[in-house]
């Protein structure tokens, strides 16, 4: 292995790979704009979408209650209420939009409230279409209100305090410190965009330095320098590894300047947004980019062994198309609620550099963890690394026809 060669070989790809437009887009441009366009813009339409549908007046049908004439006359009063007429296709009308929910009023509802016996308001709605659940809690929020108002009455009427129905009270109080905190929430997020965008950012130069230069026709030119094919897998290899790190360093970046943004914007409650500002430090950021390192490496040796079986471009992307499901399902795994870092987690790839950066972000370090993946990783790149060259050394994969 000679490190001049290997220069010569990395030095030429990265001036070729920089040249390249698609290049600078996809790995400058697209990670930098990505999370900004789609975080802040996405959430400030939805908090203006989510405003408009609060502030409509929901069309509501009223189902029975024609011997409740004081229930019925109380709720047409609501302000944010319109009150429509009553048809058999209520279901219909709501499953449609045409109307936002319906109330269905009991039988001799009064009578039984001045007899204290127990009745149900039925309200019927859209599930998961939001203007509708805002119309249903209206409705519902003026009947508890009723409810209230009928139970203070009585107490008062006894002589009662209405206190007695609240002896005492039960409060939450978070103890846990700012960057634990955010931590917690975004760090499997965090973990599993280092991991994606680690792979994403590895898959087009890996296709082009491989499939690219069969297509291109200069496959043999390269392989008849007076270069081993060791130094020149490694070149090649070293370019590739530096676009995935680039492409995750930068995602970061921006996503990290993203959650300050939207935190700070105005969109969200004042708790939300404390929880979107993540606390980490410089130590943090190295220990999360150590740990991905050796993935980096796995996935740079697998996507180069995988591409360079294509006969072209087109070719590779298919082959290494399904990588990226591959790689997203044990990502997304850490995300999910329940999942923490345990011994036999810690030898799966993919999955243990996710757990274990999001117990880092949130604070937590568990060394014989973090040592056990961070080798196991080291282990399982340095093997696809070794196969990587060898792949490389065989004529049968290099002009596969």
């Amino acid at each position: 292995m000679n490190l001049r060669n290997i220069g010569c070989v990395y030095r030429k790809e990265l001036t070729e790979w920089l040249r390249d437009r698609r290049t600078l887009i996809s790995t400058v441009l697209i990670p930098l704009l990505l999370f900004p366009l789609m975080m802040v813009g996405f959430s400030s339409l939805a908090v203006i979408m989510i405003g408009k549908a609060e502030k409509e007046t929901p069309k509501i049908m009223v189902l029975g209650g024609e011997d409740s004439p004081a229930i019925l006359e109380k709720l047409r009063s609501v302000d944010n209420l319109e009150i429509v007429l009553t048809t058999d296709d209520w279901k219909r009308k709501i499953s449609e939009k045409e109307i936002r929910a319906a109330v269905e009023i009991p039988k001799n509802f009064e009578v039984s409230l001045e007899q204290s016996k127990p009745e149900t308001v039925q309200i019927y709605f859209y599930e998961g279409e939001i203007k509708s659940s805002f119309g249903a809690n209206r409705v519902e929020k003026f009947f508890k209100d009723y409810r209230d108002n009928i139970i203070k009455n009585r107490l008062s009427a006894r002589n009662i305090p209405g206190s007695i129905l609240n002896p005492f009270e039960v409060k939450q109080k978070n103890v846990a410190p700012p960057e634990k905190v955010s931590g917690a929430a975004l760090g499997g997020l965090l973990g599993y965009m280092v991991i994606l965008l680690s792979m994403t950012g590895a898959i087009y130069p890996a296709i082009d330095l491989t499939a690219g230069e069969k297509e291109r026709g200069t496959m043999e030119t390269i392989l008849s320098s007076p270069i081993s094919r060791m130094d020149l897998v490694l070149g090649k290899f070293s370019l590739v590894l530096s676009a995935s790190l680039a492409t995750a360093i930068l995602s970061l970046i921006s996503m990290g300047v993203s959650f300050a943004l939207l935190g700070k914007s105005g969109a969200m409650s004042s708790k939300d947004a404390a929880v979107m500002q993540l606390h980490i430090g410089l130590p943090t950021v190295l220990a999360v980019f150590l740990m991905a390192l050796p993935l980096a490496v796995l996935f740079a040796a697998v996507l180069l062994t995988i591409a360079l079986f294509a006969k072209s471009y087109k070719e590779a992307q298919s082959y290494l198309t399904p990588m990226t499901f591959i790689v997203v399902i044990p990502a997304v795994a850490s995300l999910m609620p329940g999942v923490e870092l345990t011994p036999k987690l810690a030898l799966v790839p993919i999955l243990n550099t996710s757990l274990v950066c999001k117990d880092i972000v949130a604070g937590t370090y568990h060394w014989n963890s973090i040592a056990l993946i961070f080798l196991s990783t080291c282990v399982y790149a340095a093997a696809a690394l070794f196969l990587a060259v060898k792949m490389f050394q065989r004529e049968s994969v290099l002009f596969r026809s």
